[in-house]
């Protein structure tokens, strides 16, 4: 297959675009390369597809019409893996115009652009944090209109705008739903990469609220096999792709202290607003219409984030988090 895939800098987008090229598909991969977080690892994970055969990096920000208009096509496309999003809920409170800008506006260009290109495959990464406080376990028919952050709100209308696209336009739409991805070069604004890094370097480790929330953290390889599974045609579905297993926070701070043999210094803040108490993915559906569950448990996957860390920790440790 020959497929646009954008955010490919991006922590799950590098990591989907190496394993459709372990496949030997052809990718044209997009991404804008802002510093939303910290470049260093951007251009890290970048550095480990620039060399792979199948592999043409283009750097521009979806939600500007007029590049993406000017994209080279040598050949057709068979489908728009969007994997490019303003990420992260509290950010996401201070500056809600730049979510929406990204999350929405271009989401509405890919669509564009499949609509004009006669595309007929679009996936669109989503999140769990459209649950809001919901009951748990999450499943995909549970309301989703009572979300906690711009954030949540325009992954919501990014995915309205593809069953619009679906039903007017006839192309197939996925949208996986995403449950706390983590793992080596993950985000530097999420936890885990956090505490290791606060952890290793012997930092204080900054802990919202009192470490009992849960979280269903999902191993990056894990979550790149649902995103390809998704790629299968499926009409219009959104799928949760998660562990199935929630996990509180204090529990995944004492593996890491256990991994580095250090412990921690804790300094607790409150729990901010926006922030869920608890995630759970019902994954009933990935199982049976993706033949898809995860593979990697945390104690694995904690494990491998950790040696990449201490692996790369002459630059890592340098991130800005």
């Amino acid at each position: 297959m020959r497929l646009l895939v954008t955010g490919c800098a991006g922590f799950i987008g590098s990591q989907t675009c190496k394993l459709l090229l372990d496949e030997g598909n052809e990718i044209v991969g997009v991404d804008s390369l802002n510093d939303a977080y910290d470049p260093k690892l951007k251009r890290w994970r970048l550095s480990q597809l620039k060399e792979r055969d199948g592999f043409t990096m283009l750097q521009l920000d979806i939600d500007d019409q007029g590049a993406l208009a000017a994209i080279p096509r040598p050949a057709a496309l068979d489908a728009v893996v969007n994997l490019a999003a303003r990420a992260g809920v509290r950010s996401s409170v201070e500056m809600p115009r730049v979510y929406y800008q990204t999350n929405v506006l271009g989401t509405l260009n890919l669509l564009e652009l499949c609509r004009e290109q006669g595309i007929k495959k679009f996936l669109l990464s989503s999140t769990s944090s459209l649950y809001g406080e919901g009951e748990r376990p999450f499943r995909e028919d549970a309301p989703t209109d009572r979300v906690l952050s711009p954030y949540a709100a325009s992954k919501k209308a990014a995915e309205v705008l593809c069953y619009t696209y679906h039903k007017l336009h006839g192309i197939d739409v996925t949208i996986p739903r995403y449950f706390t991805v983590y793992g080596p070069a993950g985000r530097p604004d999420m936890s885990i990469f956090r505490f290791i890094k606060w952890i290793a370097e012997g930092e204080t480790l900054q802990l919202s609220g009192d470490g009992s929330q849960e979280r269903d953290f999902t191993y990056v390889e894990d979550i790149a096999r649902g995103t390809i599974a998704g790629l299968k045609p499926v009409g219009f579905e959104v799928i949760n792709l998660g562990n199935d297993d929630p996990v509180p926070l204090m529990s995944v701070i004492t593996r890491i202290e256990a991994l580095l043999d250090r412990k921690s210094e804790i300094q607790r803040e409150p729990m901010h607003p926006a922030d869920v108490s608890a995630t759970w993915a019902d994954i009933t559906k990935a199982k049976e219409l993706l033949r898809w569950q995860p593979k990697i448990g945390l104690d694995e996957g904690i494990r491998r984030t950790v040696d990449w860390y201490i692996e790369h920790r002459e630059w890592a440790s340098e991130v800005k988090l």
